[in-house]
């Protein structure tokens, strides 16, 4: 046995009595090795049923040649229990598409790409080796495709082998261990059917694997596009969480931290990850180096170097993730923990201040170039010491509210005394640059986004910064890469501008979401092109958030949805919207409708002790109110919202 692997084991029985039984590893067990001798993350298994003794599970099945359990010292610590949920498989994805490529070669297409553990049944000689491939994309003749040259090994050396026992039944395989994600299957070594000189597979599926965190929300809309890139942006995210927040399930796996902050308001529609997010938070203090310096990935690596390993936007999940915690669960129970760290890490950002208190060191809106840093970094620079500020009224520590509060207000003069240009005359509206190539076109759309998201802008500009970041869009282009993308999508929603998403959206080349889909895409791609390495990326995917807080219309304005507001897309092109969204408090139902003579008729479940604020469309006529069971009434013409208790509600207008 191998003297690395070093298990601690313990056997709890239930009998159907009632009777407990503890079994627990010790000297009196005996080991062998292991039929798998390949267990891979990254999509690789080598197991040889052919190997294991007969009988070896049976009661009478004779050890005596085995060798005893060696005792050998734990690692040092406390054992801690996980909090966070398990890694599970769910749903079965059965192939759609079987085709035998060549004599022994089969490849199955589930039709939809998600991270998945392949199963396999195979009938055949005892000794015959079966290879697994698994693959995002297939080639002209329909053999697995790596469309990187950069990753070909993924398409060449990830495989997994199963060799048979020969026991003249059907024997099935899955792996122990690896996982992938994949649209297709390739299966080697094999037929479909008997009599050609080769095992018969009689089944290949793909488990979807993932977090078995609580499934949340769903929706649905009358517009077939926007569906299917729901469908796409659902899988693209559960085919990333697992005990933390992957960037993609097949080539990196890495903990990369932008996502588990820019993608939580939306992942939180879909999933609890209150639990997971704390232990991204845990994870987050183990990677804290000596210096109070983070990586950009937790758990590190320590594979990258320079912007990709030491960058805000990323280590700032740190003070970010607490605020997300306490705004969508109530949840407070991290702060005393993360607090030191966090002001350790904001104490050590200080000493990449530059020009008074810029961060002009970073990844600025990665996914599109990396530019932009000043504007985007030091945004979230003051957003990092808003949160501490908010750490430290939560910890009544009276001293530190003072300092970061003050300190925050002192970056957010600095940002906008260099960064605020309001008198170019070249330019009619006041606009935030980043200064990279000052005065050369540095109005962008995502600078002025990210100003206005983060609530930096004087109020006498606020008017002429939305101009400009309107003007910039109004073509219906998107410019934005990953980090921008969030706050570009909720500017418009600010602005009240759906049309300007879907036109976006639906762009015939790049940056488009339809494209993707166009080209059969069933997932997100890292990046804005028709073929990368990975197909199963969510970093893109800040518009499916747009899809639950707009079209949906569901925010929660409260902690963990104690109040909340529902605006369904009053200006949109929906003609109908449907959805559920189990918050803390219980489920809110939505079931928006107009009808053809311009009414609208809104079907809504407010759960028991919240209260939702229903924000109503400008000149709004009187709004017939009928909670079931309860009452019923009828407001005056020209309301701004509504407010409704628990219950179920048909409100029309």
């Amino acid at each position: 046995m191998d003297s690395r692997l070093q298990p601690a084991i313990t056997v709890h029985l239930f009998d159907e009595d009632g009777t407990h039984q503890t079994i627990i590893s010790g000297p009196d067990w005996k080991v062998r090795k292991s039929a798998t001798t390949l267990a891979n993350i990254y999509a690789s298994g080598t197991h040889d049923r052919h190997a294991n003794p007969l009988g070896w599970d049976t009661p009478a099945f004779d050890d005596s040649s085995w060798d005893a359990a060696k005792p050998v010292t734990g690692p040092r610590g406390e054992l801690k229990y996980q909090h966070q949920p398990p890694v599970v498989l769910h749903e079965d994805l059965e192939p759609v598409a079987i085709k035998t490529l060549k004599p022994g070669v089969v490849t199955y297409d589930l039709g939809q790409n998600s991270s998945i553990m392949t199963k396999i049944a195979v009938e055949g000689a005892a000794g015959s080796e079966v290879i697994i491939r698994y693959a995002e994309t297939v080639n002209n003749q329909g053999y697995v495709l790596m469309p990187d040259p950069l990753f070909k090994e993924f398409e060449t050396h990830v495989y997994s082998k199963f060799t048979l026992a020969g026991t003249g039944e059907a024997e099935v395989w899955e792996p122990d261990f690896s996982f992938t994600s994949a649209r297709y299957i390739q299966v080697e070594g094999v037929a479909v059917e008997p009599g050609q000189e080769f095992p018969v597979i009689r089944s290949a599926v793909g488990q979807h694997v993932s977090t078995g965190a609580k499934r949340l929300g769903t929706m649905t809309t009358d517009k077939e596009d926007v569906n299917q890139l729901i469908n796409a942006c659902y899988w693209s995210f559960v085919g990333n969480l697992f005990s933390y927040h992957t960037d993609c399930p097949q080539i990196e796996k890495f903990g990369w931290l932008e996502v588990t902050h820019l993608l939580a308001p939306i992942t939180q529609y879909i999933r609890d990850i209150e639990s997971m997010h704390s232990k991204i938070l845990e994870d987050t203090l183990d990677a804290q180096e000596s210096s109070w310096f983070i990586p950009n990935m937790a758990p590190d690596t320590r594979f990258m170097c320079g912007p990709m390993r030491n960058c805000i936007t990323w280590n700032c999940a740190i003070c970010f993730i607490p605020d997300i915690l306490k705004r969508y669960y109530g949840s407070t129970h991290m702060i005393k923990q993360v607090y030191p760290a966090a002001v350790r890490y904001i104490e050590y950002m200080s000493t990449w201040e530059r020009n008074g208190g810029l961060i002009m060191h970073g990844l600025g809106d990665w996914g599109r170039d990396i530019a932009f840093e000043a504007n985007i970094e030091t945004a979230v620079y003051i957003k990092c010491l808003q949160c501490l500020e908010i750490m430290a009224t939560e910890l009544k520590i009276e001293a530190d509210i003072k300092r970061f509060h003050e300190w925050a207000e002192g970056i957010h003069k600095v940002y906008n005394d260099n960064l605020l240009v309001t008198d170019d005359t070249g330019h009619p509206q006041a606009y935030y640059t980043s200064l990279d190539e000052y005065p050369k076109g540095d109005c962008i759309v995502v600078a002025q986004a990210i100003a206005l998201q983060f609530d930096l802008v004087p109020e006498q500009n606020i008017s002429d910064v939305q101009n400009s970041f309107l003007e910039d869009v109004s073509d219906g282009r998107l410019r934005s890469g990953e980090i921008g993308l969030r706050y570009l999508f909720n500017t418009l929603d600010d602005l009240h501008r759906p049309d300007l998403v879907l036109q976006v959206a639906r762009q015939e080349e790049h940056l488009s979401y339809m494209r993707f889909l166009r080209r059969g895409e069933t997932t997100l791609l890292e990046f804005w092109q028709d073929e990368c390495r990975s197909k199963c990326h969510d970093m893109l995917g800040t518009t499916y958030e747009w899809m639950y807080a707009v079209v949906l219309g569901v925010k929660p304005t409260e902690e963990a949805y104690k109040t909340w507001s529902i605006r369904p897309p009053y200006e949109s092109e929906f003609g109908e919207v449907k959805g559920d969204v189990e918050c803390p408090y219980g489920l809110i139902e939505v079931h928006y409708e107009r009808k053809p003579d311009g009414k609208i008729n809104l079907n809504l479940t407010v759960p028991l002790t919240t209260h939702a604020n229903l924000l109503l469309p400008s000149a709004c006529g009187a709004v017939s109110v009928d909670r079931h069971e309860k009452s019923s009434w009828t407001t005056e013409a020209g309301l701004k919202s509504i407010e409704l208790r628990p219950g179920q509600y048909t409100i029309v207008f």
